[in-house]
C-alpha cells in the first residue's frame, strides 16, 4: 500500500528484491509462444501485464516452435524469497485447436493434477490456479486480437523437475500429485521476513490512528482486503496486510487501541485462529479438521457428517460438507476466531468481527461485533 502499511512498505524498509511467481513465469512463457505461433518469432523478452497492473519483462530460457505448436520457457526469478521454486525452468507448450474450442490447460511434466476434492479446482483437473489461468488466457486474447487470430488453444505447463521440487511443498498432503502447482494472485513474490512484516504491520496501524480512523481492518492477502474494503467501505489506509501474522496485529493493537477491528481471511487461515493459533503460516500451524467436525457439532452436524469432516482433505472441503447439511460451519469459525481475538486483546477497548471468505472473496461466515464485556 502506498500509504505507509502492507506489502510495499515491507519491501520498502527492507530493501528486499521481489520476484515473480509460477504463474507470472507461466503466462510469460505462455504469450511468447503463442506470438511465436501467429508470427513465427518470439518476443524476447516478453512483457505482459499483472493483475494489480504492474508490466514486468521476462528473458526467455529456451524456445521452439513446429506446425501448430510452439514451447518458449522462462526461469523463475523469486528475488530474494527463500522459495523453493527458484530458479525452476518454468515452460508452456501452445498448441492451435479449432475454432470454437476455447482455452484448454494440460498438466505436463512437473507439474500435478488435482486428485482430492476441497482445492478450488475439481478434481481431475491440471494444479494451474484460477489467477494465472485468468492471466493466460486474457493474454492469449490480448495476442490472438492483435493478429486477427480466434484464440483456440491448448496450453500445457510444465516445469523441469517440478515432480521433486513438489516433495518439499504441501502438494502432496493435499492431493496434489506428479509435480507442483502453477500459482499466484497478484504475479508478485514478496520476500518473506517475518520482522519486516511486523514492522509493516505496525507502522499501518500507527499511520491509521494519525489519520483519526476509529476502524481498520487485518486482512490475509489481496483477496480479503478487496472484500472488507467492499463489505465496510474502508479507505485504503485502514487496510492492515497482516498475511499470517494475526498475533501481531492483535498485539500491537492492545497497546494502540482503535475502536474497531475487522478480520478478514480465508477459512482455513482464520480457523486456525478459532483454534487458537496466532501464526497462521502453514509451516507453524495445520488446519484442525478435529476441532472444525466439534465446531460443527455445536451447530447441529450429525455424528456422520463431523466423521466426515474429521477425515477431510481441507477446510474449504470440511466447509463445503457442512454448507451441503445446513451447518453454519463458517460463523461458527468466525465467532470462535473473534472470541480468541479478544483473549489476545485482553480486554482493550476494541470491538472485534471477523468475516471469513472462500479463494474468490465470498463471504462464507461472519461473526457480529463484540467488544470487551458487550455483545
Amino acid at each position: 500500500m502506498s500509504s505507509g502499511g502492507g506489502r510495499d512498505a515491507q519491501l520498502k524498509h527492507t530493501g528486499l528484491r521481489p520476484g515473480w511467481t509460477t504463474g507470472a513465469c507461466a503466462t510469460a512463457a505462455t504469450t511468447a509462444a503463442y506470438t511465436a505461433l501467429l508470427t513465427g518469432d518470439f518476443p524476447d523478452p516478453v512483457t505482459i501485464t499483472l493483475p494489480r497492473g504492474g508490466r514486468p519483462a521476462f528473458a526467455l530460457a529456451a524456445e521452439e516452435r513446429t506446425a501448430g505448436r510452439a514451447m518458449a520457457a522462462v526461469v523463475k526469478d523469486a528475488g530474494d524469497d527463500p522459495d523453493v521454486t527458484h530458479g525452476a525452468l518454468v515452460r508452456s507448450t501452445v498448441r492451435l485447436l479449432p475454432p470454437g474450442s476455447g482455452v484448454v490447460f494440460r498438466a505436463g511434466p512437473g507439474v500435478g493434477t488435482v486428485t482430492l476434492p476441497g482445492l478450488p479446482l475439481e478434481v481431475g483437473e491440471p494444479a494451474i490456479n484460477p489467477v494465472p489461468r485468468r492471466m493466460m488466457t486474457e493474454h492469449v486474447a490480448e495476442v490472438a486480437a492483435l493478429h486477427g487470430a480466434p484464440g483456440d488453444v491448448e496450453i500445457t505447463v510444465s516445469v523441469d523437475h517440478g515432480e521433486e521440487i513438489a516433495r518439499s511443498t504441501w502438494n502432496p498432503r493435499i492431493g496434489i500429485l506428479g509435480g507442483l502447482s502453477i500459482l499466484g494472485t497478484t504475479g508478485i513474490v514478496v520476500p518473506y521476513s517475518c520482522s519486516a512484516w511486523i514492522d509493516s504491520i505496525r507502522r499501518g496501524v500507527d499511520v491509521a490512528r494519525a489519520a483519526g480512523l476509529r476502524h481498520v481492518a487485518g486482512c490475509t492477502g489481496s483477496t480479503s482486503e478487496k472484500t472488507i474494503a467492499t463489505l465496510h467501505e474502508l479507505p485504503e489506509i485502514a487496510l492492515l496486510d497482516m498475511g499470517d501474522f494475526a498475533g501481531a496485529v492483535l498485539k500491537y493493537i492492545r497497546r494502540h487501541p482503535v475502536d474497531r477491528l475487522t478480520i478478514c481471511g480465508g477459512f482455513a487461515k482464520l480457523s486456525k485462529l478459532a483454534a487458537g493459533h496466532l501464526d497462521l503460516h502453514s509451516a507453524r500451524s495445520q488446519v484442525d479438521k478435529p476441532f472444525l467436525a466439534e465446531l460443527a457439532r455445536s451447530g447441529g452436524a450429525s455424528e456422520a457428517l463431523a466423521a466426515e469432516i474429521s477425515t477431510a482433505n481441507t477446510g474449504l472441503a470440511a466447509l463445503r460438507l457442512c454448507e451441503a447439511a445446513g451447518v453454519p460451519l463458517g460463523d461458527l469459525v468466525a465467532t470462535t476466531a473473534r472470541d480468541e481475538a479478544l483473549a489476545v486483546l485482553r480486554g482493550a477497548p476494541v470491538a472485534v468481527d471477523v468475516v471469513c471468505i472462500d479463494r474468490a472473496g465470498t463471504v462464507v461466515g461472519r461473526s457480529g461485533t463484540r467488544g470487551p464485556g458487550r455483545d
